[in-house]
């Protein structure tokens, strides 16, 4: 089974920059669908981005549009979330998922329809 494992939480100033990492291992061969979700606390885990297999499509947040990329390095078995302008509102707990390739296309804002889950990442934006 695939293993997530995130990184580059941390601490920063409004309106800094930070880049998360998420390497997933466990199934070579296999096609991902990878997203990101955040969880604050006393809130419900709420979709971030997300980014299909090939790379082709990216799909966001309307509270984060224009502000967070998304993207993937297959070769590396990595996605990434370039977090720009970040916001007080921003804090929180970074988790990121996996959706094992399939005829149906699913919908990836939603945390439903991934197969695994990383633990998490903190991310605490200071005002």
């Amino acid at each position: 089974q695939v293993q997530l494992v995130e990184s580059g939480g941390g601490l920063v100033q409004a309106g800094g920059s930070l880049i998360l990492s998420c390497e997933f291992s466990g199934r070579t061969g296999s096609a991902y669908h990878m997203g990101w979700f955040r969880q604050a606390p006393g809130k419900e885990r709420e979709f971030v981005a997300a980014i299909t297999w090939s790379g082709s499509n990216r799909y966001y947040a309307d509270s984060v549009k224009g502000r967070f990329t998304i993207s993937r390095d297959n070769a590396r078995n990595t996605v990434y979330l370039q977090m720009n302008s970040l916001k007080p509102e921003d804090t929180a707990v970074y988790y990121c998922a996996a959706d094992l390739w399939r005829l149906t296309m699913p919908d990836l804002t939603v945390p439903q329809p991934y197969d695994y889950w990383g633990q998490g990442t903190q991310v605490t934006v200071s005002s």
